[in-house]
Formats: structure tokens, sequence, C-alpha cells
């Protein structure tokens, strides 16, 4: 089982490592990939095509302001594709706190959708996806059951008795 995690800038490297951490967690194999739709469209087709020979089965792609990542993705590729709306800090960005990424991945056209997630929410980009791959693998599934069990026992073991 194999995922691609790709991004269309260095200075989103932070907020992408949390879909890393959580695919570490999970034993779920993955490869990082700083391309732009934009400035390397050429090489991001030759990538998803070499991805998709490899045997990856979900793609996690981060994009901040106009977000055309994603959507661009998905238009070369019948894997899902999961978006996750960065918000832009970059000097001179001009971003709307990421409210421009989450509307641009999320207005996709028909035929060619992107799963979306919460702004800067890499982590649940990666909780997605190996949600994805759990129908497909016994053992992923096996591990997200008991990932879900251990958070209602954390939940259990720490909302009771709170003081107000």
């Amino acid at each position: 089982m194999k995922v691609a995690i790709f991004f269309g800038s260095k200075s989103d490297t932070d907020t992408m490592k949390k879909a890393a951490t959580v695919f570490q967690e999970f034993g779920v194999e993955y490869t990082a990939y700083i391309l732009s739709a934009h400035r390397s469209g050429d090489l991001l087709k030759e990538t998803v095509s070499r991805i998709e020979a490899d045997g990856c089965e979900v793609i996690v792609a981060g994009a901040g302001l106009a977000a055309h990542l994603p959507g661009v993705i998905a238009s070369m590729t019948v894997l899902p594709v999961i978006g996750v709306p960065l918000e832009c800090v970059s000097p001179g960005s001009n971003g709307l706190a990421g409210m421009d990424a989450l509307l641009s991945i999320v207005q996709m056209p028909k035929q060619i959708p992107v799963a979306t997630v919460g702004i800067n929410n890499a982590a649940n980009g990666a909780y997605l996806a190996v949600e994805i791959l759990a129908v497909k693998y016994p053992e992923l599934r096996e591990k997200l059951v008991e990932f879900r069990k251990k958070l209602v026992r954390e939940a259990a073991a720490g909302g009771a008795g709170v003081q107000l």
C-alpha cells in the first residue's frame, strides 16, 4: 500500500509533514514531492504517471492561494486525490487565511472530484487516505479500528469529572 504527498512550495513542508507522521504511525509507505502545478507542469504529469505505475493508490495534495495542485493532479489520474487547503504565509502573498484555497479545492468541476479537508489539516488528509486504503487492506483496517478504540478510551479517561 502506497500513497503520495504533493505540495507546491517548500514553505508548506511543516504543514504537510503532519500527513507523513500519520502514514508512519499506520505503516503506510509514502513518497513526498514538492512540485508546482504552474511552474513544473510537465514534471508533475511525469511524476503522477510514475507513481501510478509504482502502485500508488491515494494522493494527498496540499496547496495554497488558488490551490490548483490537487485539481490538476486529479485531472491526470483516476486515483483518489485528497486536497489540503493551505494558508499561505509567504510575504506579499495576499492570502485569505486559507479560505481562497479551501474554496478553490472544494469547488472542483463535476466529474473530476477532489476530497477536501480543513485548512492546514494535512493530518486529516492522511487519516482519510488511511480510511480509503483500509477498504482494501484488512490489516490496515484493524489498525484503524484499534486507533478509533484508543480515541474513545482517551476521551473516557479525560472527560470524566472535569473541573469547570
